[in-house]
């Protein structure tokens, strides 16, 4: 059993991923800002940590993640406030990572989406533009730190019922839609797969076991 935290405890790929790592018997803290979440979180049987990363310092996300084995940053500020899109997509994430540094917590990972980078292209004008460049940020300030990170890149999100199958894009899958519920399920299966501790997984629903593509990523 590990100790894991996830920021951002409300979403719903964050549900989805509680559920599934209390039922494996793994003891979750999920970090939220508002306290009238806090049953949602406990129906999932994870324990709800009142956290507004968006405003807090580093040290006081230090003091909500110490004692986890690892962390999911899952956090995100929805879009539509370029300004709140940085603070909470880089600015929050950049901090969480530098708290998982400073209090000893060794496996990072962070949910990012298919195609992420810092060459990603996306034109000033987009109203994408702000998530494309905090999101690549983010990632590239993770993967340049000695943490255990893995990087989750799923397609275009969709409510569709799982099938526990994916396919990635480093095996010629391009972009397309994925269940939450697949997403959650790669997440639990990175986080229990040593083999993917420094990939970036890209994917999209496919034909492989999702087990089997998160063995098979490749350092990234």
């Amino acid at each position: 059993m590990s100790r894991v935290a996830i920021i951002g405890g409300h979403g719903k790929i964050a549900l989805k991923l509680a559920k599934i790592l209390t039922g494996e018997g793994h003891e979750v803290s999920s970090l939220i800002r508002n306290p009238d979440q806090s049953d949602d979180i406990r129906a999932t049987g994870a324990t709800p940590v009142i956290a507004d990363v968006e405003n807090l310092s580093t040290d006081e996300i230090g003091e909500a993640i110490k004692g986890h084995d690892a962390v999911v940053f899952s956090a995100g500020a929805g879009g539509g406030n370029p300004d709140r899109t940085y603070a909470v997509d880089r600015d929050a994430a950049i901090r969480s990572i530098d708290a998982a540094l400073k209090v000893d917590v060794p496996r990072y990972l962070i949910v990012s989406y298919f195609g992420a980078g810092l060459d990603h292209g996306v034109p000033e004008d987009d109203s994408f533009y702000a998530y494309a460049e905090a999101k690549a940020e983010a990632d590239d300030y993770l993967r340049k730190t000695t943490l255990l990170w893995t990087i989750i890149g799923p397609g275009k999100l969709t409510d569709d019922a799982g099938t526990g199958r994916i396919a990635t894009k480093e095996r010629g899958a391009e972009y397309d839609g994925v269940p939450r519920d697949d997403v959650a399920a790669v997440i639990a299966a990175a986080l229990q797969t040593p083999s993917s501790v420094g990939t970036t997984i890209d994917f999209v629903s496919g034909e492989t076991p999702i087990a089997d593509a998160v063995q098979g990523a490749a350092p990234a």
